[in-house]
């Protein structure tokens, strides 16, 4: 009786037997179009039979694999089983085994390789194994009818002394070896075999046609609900389209067949090579290639160089050199055609606490406010501003492109830690836009930057830049310590590694039995095709994201600021005049001002004679007083008696050294002296009492997700690897491309053309796009920029630092500071 049905969207068949004990000696149950089994003998049965007259026998053969498991089971699956009425008969532990045949009707069709065997020499080959219960089958088939021995070795090439197992092939034999999981040691490795003639004569022309596959037999355990080997083995009949196994018991019967890349011997590497003017199509490709990286990284090279010199960041020439409050400004320029200015750009900052003063964003060592630029700016305050409430952007509309796109600036209190945002993403321009080129930007709320639109344009902008390994070339995020000339290395090495996993699986012929996990309209993915393509995964990706990895998390080799060996005495070959302290103590006044909480009156004019200076010293004293009388801790009086202790040391300073002849009287610079020593120590009490009171300052901690935690050293291990894998890979494409031969080789080439073509600008930009949606889904900002440069320009102020252009007082308290800072 035959059934024909459909299990589990599985299609099958039943074949139902009624035998007995006698007719199940040697029966072949099934056909050969889809599965048979042959039963052992009636006296191997017998101990299990001998209480069942008559046998119901059940035989059931699958096209796919019924059982949901994570084993590779390919081809037909077949059950097996035999019941007395409604019992079922248990049979195991046989002593004959059962031979089970299972049909691969739409394998892949392996056309091996065929190599010449000269006189006295020998061939060989090699294959990994990274399953321990595999079984390789070698099928060496000469030309003409000779014996051939085969020695197999493990890690190295065996010889005639030394080897792990060796065998004889004749004709009568089939010319096939099965080489089982006990030979392979039950282990993981690279194995070697060689073959040559055994007892035979040679003859001219001889050739092998080496053919290699892995297979192992597997049953379905019931009460473990897994695929397990226990009692089946791999039988010497089996073929790439035919599984024979071998098993000792009854139950459900599958086979796996491991998907292995086309064959290539590496012992055949000289005679591969001396038909490169043959097959010069996979050689001319790589050399194209390579000639194009090498001009490519010459400009990367030149294009670091220059980044170099734009990426610092810049001390501001208009920062008051007694002002110890520092505000880092992150300006970022946008990317639209012409969004860069020439123009000269001001910035004035407003908080809670006061305001500060109008500063030129501008640095004489390196072009600012470029199109898709990012610049750095250190603003310096007397005193906290407190809140940030609003900056007041503008420009003078000056040079030859004036126009500026501005995307948006970031504000950091590099004391307390505390960011603001200023989104505009708009013109700055007479032409463009509002026609404004003076703009005031509000502080940005916690809604508008956790906004989806916000997060999605700057992930997706910055996952191009820096995700996209091709267009980072062009484009790389300003401060990455992943240099251009490394993109380009790591894209030729993915390059490479691509080419020769591509070429190593190309055109392995479609396996129309391997199981359909899922379909898509006319598309169907395969198990066969899923495991090609974690197969290829894990050859390519793990080094080459290690690299990748390696590059990006370096830290930036900073240099550490030099301790400069200031002259005291030279301070007395600058020039002091009286106009030049008026203005100095006229500025100081006027900041002062620049807070409420000071309670300074402005100066009605300008300061000219000693009497003004008297009345703006008085001015000084009304702060240093009020200060006195305030609470203690206050982070706004401590930077602002800070302000006012350093101001009067370099007054002092200028006031000792300045001719007599400036001032009316003798009596009048004494006075003026008395009254700047008097405030000097008054002041030098209140900012040590405040200091000792203040709340420590907020360490600038560091992220734990910051990307950049390995030692600067780490770059020649990235390197290396780099080196390494891209030499190994160019190794395997050439000697693929010499054993395909021209016209395959020129096949596989469009072929790969394509591939590229896809992942470059298809599925990197899906992966780009797909990441920022994730991330701004999650309402995830983007992390403020951070540096360790940042905390060596604060040490002191010396990285960067401007050259001094004010003549006089101002360039004494600049020299000043500096020896004071390096005493302290």
């Amino acid at each position: 009786m035959h059934l024909a049905v459909l299990y589990s969207n599985v299609s099958c068949l039943t074949l139902v037997f009624f035998l007995t004990q006698s007719q199940m000696h040697n029966k072949v149950l099934g056909s050969d179009d889809d599965a048979y089994i042959k039963l052992p003998s009636f006296s191997a049965l017998q101990s299990s039979l001998e209480n069942h007259s008559v046998v119901n026998v059940q035989m059931t053969t699958f096209m796919g694999n019924p059982y949901p498991s994570t084993e590779n089971i390919t081809g037909t699956v077949c059950t097996l089983v035999l019941r007395d009425g409604l019992t079922e008969i248990s049979v195991e532990n046989l002593t004959e085994l059962i031979e089970i045949v299972l049909p691969r009707p739409d394998a892949p069709v392996l056309s091996g390789i065929t190599v010449s065997l000269e006189e006295g020499a020998q061939v060989g080959t090699s294959f990994n194994t990274t399953d321990p219960n595999i079984t390789v089958i070698f099928t060496v088939e000469p030309s003409v009818n000779v014996s051939i021995e085969l020695l197999l070795g493990l890690g190295s090439p065996p010889n005639d002394t030394h080897y792990k197992h060796r065998t004889v092939l004749r004709h009568t034999e089939g010319y096939r070896w099965l080489v089982t999981p006990e030979m392979l040691e039950k282990g993981t490795g690279t194995w070697y075999v060689n073959a040559s003639l055994f007892n035979s004569t040679w003859s001219k022309g001889l050739t092998l046609q080496i053919t290699t596959f892995t297979t192992k037999c597997m049953y379905w355990n019931t009460k473990q609900l897994t695929w397990s080997i226990a009692g089946c083995w791999v039988g010497i009949q089996s073929t790439p389209r035919m599984t024979h196994c071998l098993c000792n018991h009854l139950t459900s019967f599958g086979s796996s067949f491991f998907v292995m890349p086309n064959y290539v011997d590496v012992s055949l590497t000289a005679q591969y090579f001396a038909t490169v003017n043959e097959n010069y199509v996979v050689v001319a490709l790589l050399s194209a290639f390579f000639g194009l990286y090498l001009v490519t990284l010459l400009w990367a090279c030149y294009a670091d160089k220059r980044a170099l010199t734009r990426r610092k960041m810049t001390l501001l020439k208009d920062n008051h050199p007694c002002a110890n409050y520092n505000y880092l400004l992150n300006v970022q320029t946008g990317s639209r055609r012409g969004a860069g200015t020439s123009a000269n750009v001001t910035v004035k900052l407003v908080g809670t606490q006061g305001e500060s003063e109008p500063h030129h964003l501008s640095d004489p060592d390196k072009p600012v406010f470029e199109r898709r630029g990012v610049d750095l700016f250190l603003v310096t305050t007397p005193f906290p501003l407190g809140e940030l409430t609003g900056i007041q952007l503008c420009h003078d509309n000056s040079g030859g492109h004036p126009s500026w796109y501005l995307n948006k600036v970031t504000i950091q209190d590099l004391q307390r830690q505390k960011v603001w945002h200023f989104l505009s993403s708009s013109w700055l321009s007479s032409d463009r836009g509002e026609g404004l080129t003076k703009k005031t930007l509000n502080a940005a709320k916690k809604n508008e930057i956790r906004s989806f639109r916000n997060i999605f344009q700057t992930r997706t902008s910055s996952g191009f830049r820096d995700q996209h390994i091709w267009v980072s070339i062009v484009d790389p995020p300003w401060r990455s310590p992943f240099t251009r000339a490394q993109r380009v290395s790591c894209c030729m090495s993915l390059l490479l590694c691509t080419m020769a996993i591509n070429i190593a699986f190309w055109k392995i012929p479609k396996n129309h039995q391997s199981p359909v996990i899922f379909t898509i309209g006319s598309l169907e993915v395969t198990w066969e095709e899923i495991m090609v393509g974690v197969e290829s995964g894990l050859l390519m990706f793990p080094i080459n994201i290690l690299i990748i990895t390696i590059f990006r998390s370096i830290k930036s080799r900073v240099a550490q600021p030099k301790e400069k060996n200031h002259d005291i005495q030279g301070l007395k070959s600058l020039a002091v005049t009286m106009p030049t302290i008026l203005k100095d103590t006229e500025e100081m006044v006027n900041l002062l001002c620049k807070s409420q909480k000071n309670k300074v009156p402005e100066l009605e004019k300008k300061l000219e004679s000693c009497d003004d200076l008297c009345s703006a010293l008085g001015r000084v004293q009304g702060v240093i007083q009020l200060m006195q009388g305030l609470s203690e801790g206050d982070p706004h009086w401590v930077y602002c008696s800070k302000f006012v202790l350093y101001f009067l040391h370099h007054l002092s300073m200028c006031l000792e050294r300045l001719d007599e002849s400036a001032f009316p009287t003798p009596e009048a610079r004494q006075h003026i002296l008395n009254t700047v020593h008097l405030l000097q120590k008054t002041s030098e009490m209140v900012f040590t009492s405040h200091m000792a009171y203040s709340p420590p300052r907020v360490a600038r901690e560091k992220r734990k997700s910051s990307s950049c935690w390995l030692p600067w050293w780490f770059v020649f291990v990235g390197w290396f690897l780099l080196v390494s894998i891209s030499v190994v890979s160019t190794y395997f494409t050439l000697m693929y491309g010499f054993a395909y031969g021209r016209e395959k080789s020129i096949q596989w080439v469009i072929s790969l053309a394509m591939s590229l073509f896809q992942s470059i600008f298809i599925l990197q930009p899906l992966k780009v796009i797909g990441m920022a949606i994730f991330f701004a889904l999650l309402l995830k900002p983007v992390a403020v920029e951070d540096s360790e440069e940042v905390g060596l320009l604060l040490k002191g102020k010396t990285l960067y630092h401007r050259k001094p252009t004010v003549q006089g007082s101002h360039k004494t308290l600049m020299l000043y500071l500096s020896v004071s800072s390096t005493k302290a």
